[in-house]
């Protein structure tokens, strides 16, 4: 064992100085220089191995001087063990095999968040608030949500045992669920806010998001669309060719989507929309915050830089490294940053990084982005500006600056309280139990918010005093009605439902709704310079037949 993690420190450190040679241009063979760091290296190895003062492997020296390589180089290049790495894969596909339930952690346990509609799950009657207490007979305690779901998915077919506790149930329920097909939806919510108005939420891109987005808009289109408002609000990213297939929806054929730049030749790259779907012609509003990152960043850029759309929101994470991902030996891989990502533009999208603790702890307060016009660095020196399609003005080098500034509204203390004990979701799934909600025109009545504050007091959520205290403020008597018609609508009728319920509260969602006006212009402009361009084609093809 000793034997084979010393060869395989040398391979992978050999194979990193290999990675860097070709994408140098320089495939010779080894520099004496390289050959004397190699020979250092692995007598390090051997060295801290035979004395450390306690016991140590050779896979976890080479794991952690991998990870000291990386961090040289920039926040996300990245060595990715085994398990990370069929991790990651797992999350680009599109399904995966198991129970068809949302779960989440609910005051340290693991719980249905909400059966898929005809899962596996939902067909044996597992509902909403079930506690899932044993796996195969092994307990869930202090098992993760990521722990959780490992241990629930597995070859389709095959069965899996749990037994759930349930509110009102004298004992904990059995169950045998058969394993199936469970798609891995990236578009998680679609439909319509009012008789014109779609909305599409994108939580990632995966293997299966252009198709899903381009169902989505048809049913929506269906439905009377006339309208959309895209919320890419959280979005990380993920795969890039799926971003210029959603951008390729809404940009001209022939438009530029995104650019990548490095340092080699083959590392400049150009994207067009190929105009694969009929161009999405109606106003477009993009939500974004400082959780959009990576491909949706590239999605927003086109939008604006096209004047597509409106962007509304906080700035974005600032994510605009390229990663090319790298297989290695033993099931692990290599995401090395090997290029840039810019708008079409020619905005580059990543920001500064130089201090990490900046990079990943700091964002700017709303309110300073309010002041400035949403601009959120740099904080020294000039910031880089840059003119759309139509000579609107935008800004590059710390992510997608939105048009219009909208932020979440921030929670008093005893709201926090209550979203932390998970007092709306235990309440909800108690109330559901007992009374019938027929449809969502339910709104909780003055007895139910006198109930709710009864079941506060007796679940030791909050005292009577504090409950006195926090009802006289008609913001948190908002909040309270706002999420207990949205949970109540989850368990009876599913997340769609919760979302929607809430979106009548969010503050960015609703101030995305105000920006359909300018969205309109920015179409009629739009339209009216693509009419000019071809009246000059016209007259010069006039011309030429003179």
């Amino acid at each position: 064992m000793k034997k084979h993690w010393r060869i395989t420190s040398v391979l992978v450190f050999l194979a990193a100085v290999l990675i860097g040679g070709l994408y140098g241009q320089r495939t010779s063979a080894l520099n004496d220089e390289t050959k004397e760091s190699l020979r250092l290296y692995t007598e390090l190895l051997s060295v801290a191995h035979e004395n450390y003062g306690d016991e140590v492997t050779y896979k976890d020296l080479v794991h952690a001087s991998i990870q000291g390589m990386t961090r040289l180089l920039d926040p996300h290049t990245n060595f990715l063990p085994p398990e990370d790495y069929s991790g990651m894969r797992e999350r680009q596909r599109s399904s995966f095999y198991g129970l068809g339930i949302l779960v989440g952690t609910r005051n340290g346990r693991i719980t249905v968040i909400t059966p898929l509609e005809g899962g596996p799950a939902a067909r044996l009657g597992i509902r909403t608030g079930d506690v899932i207490d044993t796996i195969d007979g092994e307990s869930t305690d202090g098992l993760t949500v990521d722990d959780a779901v490992d241990k629930l998915k597995g070859p389709k077919g095959s069965v899996v045992g749990i037994t759930v506790l349930r509110r009102g149930a004298e004992a904990p329920l059995e169950y045998d669920v058969v394993r199936a097909e469970v798609p891995l939806t990236t578009v998680r919510y679609a439909y319509m806010i009012d008789d014109t108005t779609g909305y599409i939420y994108i939580s990632d891109f995966n293997r299966g998001t252009s198709r899903e987005v381009g169902e989505a808009l048809e049913k929506l289109q269906e439905k009377g669309m006339t309208q959309l408002l895209l919320d890419l609000r959280n979005n990380g990213g993920g795969l890039l060719d799926q971003a210029i297939l959603v951008g390729d929806m809404f940009a001209p054929r022939g438009s530029k989507i995104v650019e990548t730049r490095g340092r080699n030749r083959n590392s400049f790259q150009t994207f067009f929309a190929e105009g694969q779907r009929k161009e999405l012609d109606m106003p477009v509003v993009v939500l974004v915050n400082n959780g959009t990152a990576s491909a949706a960043e590239i999605l927003a850029g086109a939008i604006q830089d096209h004047d597509i759309g409106i962007v509304a929101g906080t700035p974005t994470w600032g994510k605009g490294l390229v990663q090319t991902v790298f297989s290695l030996s033993y099931g692990a891989g290599f995401a090395l940053t090997t290029a840039r990502y810019y708008t079409p533009a020619g905005r580059m999208i990543q920001r500064d990084f130089s201090s990490y603790y900046d990079y990943y702890a700091y964002s700017t307060p709303l309110e300073e982005l309010e002041a400035n016009g949403g601009i959120e660095q740099p904080t020294e020196g000039v910031v880089e500006s840059f003119e759309t399609d139509l000579g609107r003005k935008v800004y590059g080098g710390g992510g997608i600056t939105p048009d219009v500034v909208a932020g979440p509204d921030h929670l008093n203390g005893f709201q926090v309280k209550l979203r932390s004990r998970n007092s709306f979701f235990d309440f909800s799934v108690d109330y559901t139990s007992r009374n019938a909600i027929l449809n969502e025109s339910w709104e909780p009545s003055e007895e139910v918010l006198a109930e709710f504050q009864q079941w506060l007091v007796r679940e030791n959520i909050a005292s009577q005093e504090e409950i006195d205290e926090g009802f006289t403020l008609p913001e948190t008597l908002d909040y309270v009605r706002l999420n207990l018609r949205a949970e109540v609508f989850n368990s009876r009728f599913g997340q769609e439902a919760w979302h929607r319920a809430l979106a009548s509260g969010d503050k960015v969602i609703q101030a995305g709704l105000d920006q359909f006006v300018p969205a309109q212009e920015l179409l009629q402009a739009r339209r009216e310079l693509k009419s000019s361009r071809e009246d000059q084609r016209a007259s010069l093809g006039s011309a030429d037949g003179l």
